[in-house]
């Protein structure tokens, strides 16, 4: 990982946050009111309610002031990093279901930390900006592009693999902050096990870097499928987080 990338994941997340960067370098886990910002990345309008990041060392927290009497218990005397593991989420989990939220998937995040060169050589098809609009709708590409046309975090650059006719796999990027592009990818269940899945990311990876944006990736603790194909094309694991969403029940 380039160190000064990590240095502007830091200042991103401190907008996210609602505090400084060098508050993810400290041992003692932190604690901030949340606060809406419009550089963080845009999956919500709103606040967070709750919302905690590590990047390795301590926590740091960003909520509702309503749950900081909780919190400030819940983080005293703690490493932070365990704040992350079952049996300290079971109770953060209870005190988030009294305000009628409950807590969301943990998300690993990797950073780019080498260049990495195409393994493959497959013919590929690439979409841009408006050209993306005809894939929605398609639901064989949920990981790889939005849902629809989302203004706030809008689908930028799409390539497809192609056997004939056939789209075997399709990684693509949103733009979720200015010049911060997260990367998806869905490939066929006829086409996986032959690296297409890692070739679409590589690819993909070095036309957002080479064009001076940040590419990074995301997955969960137990999809080692996803972990695999993030580490063979040159990403490396940069920090974890989780939230709190709404409960609908």
């Amino acid at each position: 990982m380039k160190h000064n990338t990590f240095d502007k994941l830091l200042c991103q997340l401190a907008f996210e946050f609602n505090c400084m960067a060098e508050d993810f370098r400290k041992t003692e886990n932190v604690l901030t009111v949340s606060a809406f910002n419009e550089n963080s990345r845009a999956y919500s309008d709103k606040p967070y309610f709750f919302h905690m990041a590590t990047t390795g060392r301590n926590a740091v927290i960003t909520a509702d002031e309503h749950l900081h009497p909780f919190l400030k218990e819940f983080i005293s005397g703690r490493t932070g990093h365990w704040l992350f593991e079952i049996p300290n989420l079971l109770p953060l989990e209870k005190e988030l279901n009294r305000f009628g939220h409950t807590l969301s998937q943990t998300h690993h995040m990797f950073l780019p930390k080498q260049e990495v060169l195409p393994q493959l050589d497959v013919p590929v098809k690439w979409f841009y900006e408006e050209e993306i609009h005809q894939f929605y709708g398609d639901n064989r590409f949920p990981n790889a592009i939005c849902e629809s046309f989302n203004p706030r975090r809008p689908d930028r650059i799409v390539v497809c693999a192609y056997d004939g006719d056939n789209i075997m796999g399709m990684a693509g990027c949103s733009e979720d902050a200015p010049r911060w592009q997260q990367i998806g990818i869905d490939v066929m269940p006829e086409y996986r096990s032959r690296g297409i899945g890692a070739y679409l990311v590589t690819l993909l990876k070095n036309k957002i870097t080479k064009q001076g944006d940040i590419p990074f990736y995301g997955t969960s603790v137990s999809n080692y499928h996803s972990w695999n194909i993030a580490i063979n094309c040159g990403f490396h694991p940069a920090w974890v987080e989780i939230g709190s969403r709404e409960k609908t029940d």
